[in-house]
């Protein structure tokens, strides 16, 4: 989420946004999916204040907020059956880590929204990463992938947790090897790609199973598509505040509530350790230094804790560092400042919050497979590593 004003009529040192925020909400909202991510800020307009009424005889939403439109399918790995079940077996399979004690699912689990419910990932041996793992819902709608930014496809993303010494740990050779002493393994890749296993397609089918990982249908679906009496009156005064006077929408704009961009929100002195420059890394732009990625906002009930490191375990924890305008930290976000919320308004805001969470998808778990595996490695006490998510 955002930071925005209180639409009040006294001056605040960011009323000179107030005006023009709602026009440009609706003008550039449609932009979020595809505008190109880029690496500076500048001061928002503030949103002016919205009514309930207001808001129900809207036709279309201010930021474009509204259904997930249909999924993006990569020209050069098209979806079918067989290599979706095929990237189904793979992502529950623990065999495809060096040790054979993480599969996809370990980090990625259906039961916790597709999340591990951590506040940052385990990797090879029990090793704790330096970030939380992303949910891969709606995961297909995504510019860039990872907290970064630095993979720019699904097939990339399949790819990079699978090679990296700190996570899975694979080689192309050894993980072809693996898959194709396994016969049903190799009838499948035989059937799906005409060949024996490999990295590169273990990953096109990883990916494209991981295509049908959306979730539509959520009661905020149903309102924007004209249901009027799909939310609740605290949830309708939960999203006025949203584009309103919390201004999320900022941020969290666009079918999949996300501006795909890199904020630097002031979250500071929560992470042990050596310090995670973020965009940084990908970018080499020194405004980048700390800088993540906005993550979605659907079913983000699902998928505490929150922020790329697990600072905030609840959502009442994350309106609360929102509505102080964040921690001390003189590089922030420009967009993040004091809000002034009440108690009535942080409650209604997580309430809207919750209605953003959709249909589970269908053939998301692994089923009755011999091969599948979601054991998750503890983490040893006093045991940690600078691996990324």
């Amino acid at each position: 989420m955002s930071a925005g004003g209180d639409g009040a009529a006294t001056p605040t040192p960011h009323a000179w946004r107030i005006g023009r925020w709602a026009l440009l909400a609706c003008v550039t909202g449609a932009q979020a999916l595809v505008r190109p991510v880029g690496s500076s800020e500048s001061p928002p307009p503030v949103p002016v204040a919205i009514t309930i009424d207001m808001l129900d005889g809207m036709t279309r939403l201010p930021g474009d907020l509204g259904p997930l439109p249909p999924v993006p399918v990569s020209a050069d790995n098209p979806q079918d059956e067989a290599k979706v079940e095929l990237g189904r077996r793979l992502f529950f399979d623990a065999r495809l880590s060096r040790d054979r004690a993480q599969s996809c699912a370990s980090c990625h689990d259906p039961e916790k929204g597709f999340s591990d419910g951590r506040p940052r990932a385990v990797g090879f041996e029990g090793r704790q990463l330096a970030r939380r793992s992303p949910s891969v819902l709606n995961a297909a709608y995504n510019n860039h992938q990872f907290w970064d930014g630095r993979a720019s496809s699904l097939e990339q993303q399949a790819e990079g947790p699978l090679l990296a010494a700190a996570e899975m740990n694979m080689s192309a050779d050894l993980l072809g090897a693996r898959l194709g002493a396994i016969p049903e393994y190799n009838r499948s890749f035989q059937g799906v790609f005409g060949g024996s296993p490999t990295l590169k397609n273990a990953a096109r089918a990883i990916a494209a199973f991981e295509r049908t990982l959306i979730t539509p249908n959520a009661p905020f679906d149903a309102y924007a598509r004209g249901k009027k009496d799909a939310l609740t009156f605290n949830e309708k005064r939960g999203l006025t505040l949203f584009i309103g006077k919390a201004a999320c929408v900022q941020c969290h704009n666009g079918p999949t509530f996300t501006d795909s961009r890199f904020h630097r929100l002031g979250v500071q002195g929560r992470t042990p350790g050596p310090e995670d420059v973020g965009r940084f890394a990908v970018s080499g732009h020194d405004q980048d230094r700390g800088a993540f990625k906005t993550p979605t906002l659907r079913n983000v009930c699902l998928t505490a804790p929150y922020m790329h490191d697990g600072a905030f375990k609840t959502l009442e924890e994350v309106v609360d560092f929102y509505d102080r305008g964040g921690d001390s930290d003189p590089q922030k976000s420009p967009l993040i400042f004091e809000l002034g919320l009440s108690q009535q308004e942080k409650s209604d805001l997580i309430a809207f919050l919750r209605s953003l969470a959709g249909q589970r998808p269908v053939g998301s778990t692994p089923g009755r497979s011999r091969d599948a595996t979601t054991a998750i490695a503890p983490v040893p006490p006093g045991i940690r590593t600078l691996g990324l998510r």
